[in-house]
């Protein structure tokens, strides 16, 4: 199976890439914040002690939420793999997923971090705020999430690249060229995974 990662900074446009290399590859995309909107919105018994956590003001702790992403990709047994996106965002929630995937004997293959100048990311981001009324992308709830991003999930471009698992993509590109990089990436990692720069 081909399992990837992919992550980078909030408009790094991880998502986007995420659902054409899931539709190229025939991947199935977990997208976590998806998932947990899903189960919020159908009231299931996950969703409901999500939301507990949520309305308490309490993060979902690590191990139940990828307890729940290790059962949600069982269930695609005829997928030729998986990619996460934007997850995991820190050291102990990869360390959790990596004891997941070695019980299936499928570990992550690759890991993509796309990089966005800082000022690029606030543009990209105001801008889809005022097109989207996304309440996220306010510009100072922006630079709170991009100090998050910092401080939590850059320690994962170490905890990667020990792997030799970790490529980095120039995000700055339109989405299309990006995607034509992360392309020829993946249509060469069988035979060499390491820590490279693509533009």
């Amino acid at each position: 199976m081909l399992n990837i990662v992919i992550f980078g900074p909030p408009g790094s446009g991880k998502g986007t890439q995420s659902k054409m290399i899931a539709e190229k590859y025939n991947l199935l995309h977990l997208s976590t914040g998806d998932v947990l909107r899903n189960e919020i919105e159908n009231n299931t018994e996950f969703g409901i002690i999500v939301k507990s956590y949520i309305n308490s003001g309490e993060l979902v702790p690590d191990d139940l939420i990828l307890k729940h992403l290790y059962y949600k990709a069982t269930e695609y047994e005829d997928t030729k793999g998986i990619i996460f996106d934007g997850f995991p965002r820190t050291t102990n929630q990869a360390e959790i997923l990596d004891k997941m995937l070695e019980k299936r004997s499928d570990p992550i293959k690759l890991v993509i971090r796309i990089e966005v100048d800082e000022d690029e990311i606030i543009r990209r981001m105001i801008g889809r705020g005022e097109d989207s009324n996304r309440g996220d992308d306010k510009e100072n709830i922006i630079h709170k999430r991009i100090k998050v991003y910092k401080e939590q999930t850059y320690p994962l471009i170490d905890y990667y690249k020990e792997q030799g698992k970790l490529v980095c993509v120039d995000g700055m590109y339109a989405a299309d060229k990006v995607f034509k990089a992360i392309c020829r990436i993946l249509e060469t990692c069988s035979d060499n995974i390491g820590e490279e720069e693509i533009s």
